[in-house]
C-alpha cells in the first residue's frame, strides 16, 4: 500500500513540475519580448554638419544646415530630426539672403512637406525685423510660416507681442492674430555728442 501512495504522489508531482516549467519559460519569453519592444527608436541614417540646398529652375531658394540630422521611419511616415539646432537661409531671386531662421530643435516631416522649429526660434528678415517664438511651423508647399504660440516681433520703431502669427516664408509680410501689446521704441539722441 505504501508503494501505491508513493507512485500516486509522483503522478501528481510530474504535471505540477511540467506546468511550472512552462510558466518559467513563458516568463522568459515575455521578458525577452518586453526587452525587444523597449528598445529606443534607432535612426535609419545619421549625419553630422549636414547641408541641404533647395533650388527651383537652377536658382537656390533655401539652404538648411544642421550640426546633427537623424532620419527615422518608413517612406510614408519618414521624418528627420535636428536635435542640435538648425539654420535656414531663404534667398530672393537675386540670390541675396531674404531671411534667416534659427532654432535649437527642428523636425521635418518629409511626406507632409512640413518643418517644425522649436526652442528659441528666431527669424530675421532683410529689413532687420526680428520674430521670436518657441514654436514655428513652416509649410513648404505654400511657402508659409505660422504659430499659435506667443510671439514677439521687433521692428525699427516698435516691439509687438501677441498670440499666434502667420507670414510668408521670407518674413517680409506678416500678421499677428491676437496682439497683446505694442512698445514704441524711441531713438534717443546721443548725449555724448558735442556741437
Amino acid at each position: 500500500m505504501s508503494f501505491n501512495k508513493i507512485t500516486l504522489n509522483y503522478t501528481k508531482i510530474i504535471p505540477v513540475l511540467f506546468a511550472f516549467g512552462i510558466l518559467c519559460s513563458c516568463e522568459n519569453d515575455v521578458a525577452e519580448i518586453a526587452s525587444l519592444t523597449n528598445k529606443k527608436n534607432e535612426p535609419i541614417s545619421k549625419g553630422k554638419n549636414v547641408e541641404f540646398i533647395y533650388s527651383e529652375k537652377s536658382n537656390v531658394k533655401i539652404k538648411i544646415t544642421a550640426p546633427l540630422m537623424e532620419e527615422y521611419g518608413e517612406e510614408e511616415n519618414k521624418y528627420m530630426e535636428m536635435t542640435e539646432g538648425i539654420k535656414v537661409l531663404f534667398y530672393d531671386s537675386l540670390l541675396n539672403v531674404a531671411s534667416t531662421l534659427t532654432s535649437n530643435y527642428a523636425i521635418h516631416r518629409v511626406s507632409e512637406n512640413v518643418m517644425e522649429a522649436k526652442e528659441d526660434v528666431v527669424v530675421v528678415n532683410d529689413k532687420g525685423e526680428v520674430l521670436n517664438t518657441e514654436h514655428l511651423i513652416w509649410i513648404e508647399d505654400s511657402s508659409k510660416i505660422y504659430t499659435k504660440e506667443f510671439v514677439k516681433i521687433s521692428t525699427e520703431d516698435e516691439i509687438i507681442m501677441g498670440e499666434g502669427m502667420e507670414a510668408n516664408q521670407d518674413f517680409t509680410k506678416w500678421k499677428i492674430h491676437k496682439p497683446t501689446g505694442v512698445i514704441n521704441v524711441k531713438k534717443e539722441a546721443d548725449s555724448l555728442k558735442t556741437n
